[in-house]
């Protein structure tokens, strides 16, 4: 495994930050929106990145963490006129991906977004975000995908993924789903968050069940399904990773449980970080590791500096990895 970033940056020099602070690996988008990437836009991305020293591991198909009426495809989950259209679409393009020489994808299968209730204070006083069950709109309106049961929101997610598996096995694309963040309680917003429980994502896996077929594994988003994180992330990392189900993990932590939490720094929060990166060596894991999520620190116009030292800490936890493990880890 390796350090990677999903950072969204747009100039050669941001981009040669992260070389510089030790991250070589990375999750980068081109401009525009992804329907419209040709083959030629992904190799010139692709190039400009490894010119700068970057390896280009991933790009994010047009399914964003976004609501679903801010998506690029809000056809496939709303079941939408255009459905098959969009859907069309991000078969071809995992077809251009393939033949760019990029080996991964990212993608959300989410109709409300990531709810959060304001924002609280961290460590010496940084801005956090939380979610608090009790302090959300519980009454708040669905999307417009309307209200969804369970079930067809299974049968719109089975659609997808029986459409657009096999062209990522055709091509050896793996395809990596974020849960949904956070879980929220059945018919929230008139939906039923499917992917955002531990058994919603255990059948999710095993849908249309290809090598090429798993997650996007953010395990502050995880521990936020669980009622008691601390002891139950190590378990449910080894479930997905012994089943080769984890292809890109978003190292993050969390304070709290289940409909009550805060997003905190990797070594503040209390899941125990190291013990995880343990896990996905003895399971395998052989992609990258990145920061999600981070507070955001006083006085500063934006996150770099939480994200650097975030990066600082993933790197020191996988050189003393590599030492007790050896070949687990890329440095």
């Amino acid at each position: 495994m390796y350090l990677g970033t999903q950072n969204a940056v747009t100039t050669d020099d941001q981009y040669r930050q992260f070389v510089q602070l030790g991250v070589r690996h990375i999750n980068a988008d081109p401009d525009g929106n992804p329907h419209d990437w040709t083959l030629d836009i992904l190799k010139r991305h692709r190039d400009r990145l490894e010119s700068l020293g970057l390896i280009l591991d991933m790009v994010q198909l047009p399914l964003s963490s976004h609501p679903i009426e801010k998506q690029y495809s809000p056809d496939i989950l709303s079941n939408g006129p255009n459905r098959d259209r969009q859907i069309d679409s991000i078969c071809r393009l995992i077809e251009n991906v393939a033949a760019a020489g990029i080996p991964s994808v990212k993608y959300n299968l989410n109709i409300i977004g990531i709810p959060r209730s304001p924002n609280e204070p961290g460590r010496g006083g940084s801005s956090n975000a939380s979610f608090r069950w009790d302090k959300m709109d519980q009454a708040a309106p669905p999307s417009i995908a309307g209200v969804l049961s369970e079930d067809e929101n299974w049968e719109r997610i089975d659609y997808f993924l029986e459409r657009v598996v096999p062209v990522a096995d055709a091509n050896r694309v793996r395809l990596a789903c974020h849960p949904h963040d956070p879980y929220t309680p059945p018919g929230y917003r008139g939906v039923t968050r499917v992917l955002g429980t531990v058994d919603g994502l255990k059948k999710f896996v095993q849908l249309r069940e290809s090598p090429y077929h798993g997650l996007n594994f953010c395990i502050g988003t995880v521990g936020e399904m669980l009622d008691n994180p601390r002891a139950e992330i190590d378990d449910v990392i080894r479930w997905f990773g012994q089943r080769g189900k984890l292809f890109n993990i978003h190292y993050r932590n969390i304070k709290g449980r289940k409909l009550s939490f805060m997003e905190t720094f990797p070594d503040e929060g209390d899941m125990d970080m190291w013990s995880a990166l343990r896990v996905l060596a003895e399971v395998g894991y052989k992609y990258m590791v990145m920061p999600d999520h981070v507070p955001h620190l006083s006085a500063t116009a934006d996150d770099s500096q939480a994200f650097a030292y975030c990066f600082g800490y993933i790197r020191a936890l996988l050189q003393v990895l590599n030492e007790t493990n050896p070949g687990a880890v890329e440095m």
